[in-house]
């Protein structure tokens, strides 16, 4: 998972350089190799590590589950969205954590992803709704 966790980071770094790439051209076509990886950074990690994983406290309890990630304009990972409570999808609540609140630990070989809160605690955050029309989250 550690990889994989190595791999998002190169995502972010990819999506900061095409948007600096399409920036810097005039018709949004990438002009040189400049605007092209030709390797992916070592210390990347792939949104997969991060997209669709269950969150847990400390204490090995499990709180919820990451079901988006959200891309800053300057092309680093600013959030998640975190669906609390409920069960089998149905009164849930979505909140929104920093990206740095999460954190990757590893215990007996695994790899998991951690945060330092319980699950009453973010079930009693501001809760947020998927604005599809507009293609964001908005206050719930």
């Amino acid at each position: 998972m550690f990889q994989r966790l190595c791999m998002g980071a190169a995502v972010a770094a990819a999506l900061s350089g095409s948007a600096f790439a399409q920036q810097s051209t005039t018709t949004g076509v990438a002009t040189s190799h400049a605007d092209i990886l030709s390797s992916i950074p070592s210390t990347a990690t792939t949104v997969t590590n991060y997209y669709k994983q269950d969150l847990y406290e400390p204490s090995d309890t499990k709180i919820g589950e990451i079901v988006d990630v959200l891309v800053g304009s300057d092309g680093t990972i600013a959030a998640f969205i975190v669906s609390v409570g409920g069960f089998l999808g149905m009164d849930s609540k979505d909140i929104a954590v920093p990206f740095n609140a999460v954190h990757a630990t590893q215990k007996n070989g695994s790899w998991y992803l951690t945060m330092n809160a319980t699950k009453d605690a973010l079930k009693g955050a501001p809760g947020y709704k998927y604005d599809k029309a507009n293609a964001n989250w908005v206050p719930a």
